[in-house]
């Protein structure tokens, strides 16, 4: 918290440091001369003007005004400025190949100049003429600069590896940008997973969730107590202030009641930690699941016998525990129009497909036929007892057997009724494929499963309660679709097919869910 606090600071001495050159005086008038708005110049989009004036912050169209003082832009050659920061990993990778596809569908011409240490531009020009339209300007830095430099307006993105947390989201409030955990106010622009790794010549394939938070945690120390040789662990993570990081620290040692060891060796760049576990026989780290170079993948077990394996299909899904959505974060107040149609841009079909080719995982929508999903099948009949009977499973398989599940699903928060975050995009994700007429003269299904924990019939209640949610987010998302072409159905299977143990909060938050199948 004091690092944050100190990026904060540091990020508002700047802002104040800046303004008194960058804040201009300006008078807007309409054009009859009937209104005249004094104030300062907070920016310009193309399109309105934001000034602070004597009545707060006001959003002006400037097609209905004149602009006087020394602070009024050029609107004859309006070049578009927008400054992103944050993480590292998707300012070098992601957001550059994801601009070039952007600058080449819509005919400009693109370069990149440095601007310092982390710190480069993305200029779009016009082909024709070569004149200057956009710059997109670039801090490759970490979760916690991103998140200081949009609260204090030095930033119009944030780029982070972990959801906003509720302290940010608070000074965000405070700061006038909006409810900045709000749908509205934050984008999933891909998936990763955060996958364990081990040197290739490292006996061990397989460690549960519990046995890798308590080897990061420091309480196991030799390989011997994970079923391997006899050698101290060397453990390896990114730095402490990378968001990467920190959603390890949200996902996996939250989650056990556990603190990170103060002996993990740390490290500035995904490259050296990649280098160093590969060398090292006797060492592990956590890394992301598009870059593992020459190491060895963990899977992940459980006591019950399931197992986890990362994949692009089980990140998509969910199935994966350790998911690690790759967000975008934005004020309440527009951006430049060039700047709104990128971001438009990155949830078409074209822009999953360079999300894919840049290593990430995309949110396209893909559907899985059942005779490719047995594992999940012989997960159902394993837990066939009592409580669940045969007849439950065989009522499931009547009712799928045909049918293609879509990699879309829902996941609730821990202990919440509010859909976690991957999800949300979800909604928006199917809402607009629905919109865009994809299902049409086809069936939906809305299936909900729930965890093994308490009575299966309460269970299933619940789970068709989640799935009755999900389809009305679903559909009010989808605000232009045609109520006449759209087919669904809500059912529930509580817990006849789990995808992990019930014995950790792990395996349960997998197992409750809503799956999209459709016919």
């Amino acid at each position: 918290m004091l690092k944050f606090c100190a990026a904060i600071c540091a990020a508002l001495c700047l802002f104040s440091g800046t303004s008194a050159v960058r804040a201009q005086d300006v008078t807007l008038k309409s054009h009859d001369g009937a209104v005249e708005i004094v104030g300062t110049l907070l920016g310009f989009d193309g399109e309105f003007y934001r000034v602070e004036s004597i009545y707060g912050e006001l959003t002006v169209d400037g097609s209905g005004v004149t602009c006087e003082g020394p602070g009024c832009p050029n609107l004859i050659n309006y070049v578009a400025d927008i400054s992103i920061s944050g993480s590292e990993s998707m300012a070098e990778v992601l957001m550059p190949a994801l601009l070039e596809a952007f600058a080449l569908r819509n005919g400009y011409g693109i370069s990149r100049k440095d601007a310092g240490e982390n710190r480069f531009e993305y200029h779009l020009t016009q082909q024709d003429t070569g004149d200057l339209r956009a710059k997109f300007r670039f801090h490759a830095s970490s979760a916690d600069e991103g998140f200081a430099e949009l609260l204090a307006d030095e930033a119009d993105i944030a780029m982070s590896l972990r959801e906003i947390r509720s302290r940010e989201a608070a000074m965000g409030y405070e700061a006038g940008l909006g409810d900045m955990s709000d749908t509205n106010r934050s984008r999933v622009l891909a998936l990763d997973g955060m996958v364990p790794i081990v040197a290739p010549g490292n006996p061990i394939s397989t460690l549960s969730l519990a046995e890798l938070a308590r080897v990061f945690s420091g309480d196991v120390r030799n390989w011997t107590e994970l079923g391997g040789p006899d050698a101290p662990i060397s453990v390896h993570l990114t730095k402490a202030s990378s968001g990467f990081s920190q959603a390890v620290e949200d996902q996996l040692m939250a989650q056990a009641g556990l603190k990170f060891s103060s002996e993990i060796i740390r490290h500035a760049k995904t490259d050296t930690l990649l280098s160093a576990v590969s060398r090292d026989p006797f060492a592990i780290g956590i890394t992301s699941f598009s870059d593992t170079n020459a190491t060895k993948v963990l899977t992940l077990s459980g006591a019950c016998g399931f197992s986890l394996q990362a994949s692009r299909r089980n990140i998509k899904t969910e199935d994966y525990p350790l998911n690690a959505p790759m967000f975008l974060y934005f004020p309440a107040r527009r951006l430049p129009k060039l700047a709104r149609d990128f971001l438009a841009y990155t949830r078409g079909p074209s822009a999953q497909v360079v999300i894919r080719r840049a290593g990430f995982v995309d949110q396209t929508s893909e559907e899985i036929a059942v005779n490719l999903q047995g594992d999940r099948l012989a997960n159902a009949i394993s837990v066939v007892g009592d409580d669940l009977t045969f007849e439950d499973t065989q009522e499931m398989m009547a009712t799928l057997l045909g049918k293609k599940r879509l990699t879309t699903s829902f996941r609730f928060q821990t202990g919440s009724s509010r859909l976690d975050a991957q999800s949300r995009s979800n909604v928006h994700q199917l809402a607009r494929a629905i919109e865009g007429g994809r299902y049409d003269a086809r069936k939906l299904y809305f299936v909900g499963f729930s965890d093994g924990e308490g009575p299966a019939r309460i269970n299933r209640n619940i789970a068709l309660k989640r799935a009755e949610t999900v389809r009305d987010a679903v559909l009010k998302a989808a605000e232009t679709a045609n109520p006449d072409r759209l087919d669904l159905e809500v059912v529930a299977f509580g817990e006849a097919m789990p995808m992990a143990c019930d014995d950790t909060s792990w395996g349960r938050q997998v197992n409750r869910r809503v799956e999209i199948w459709v016919d």
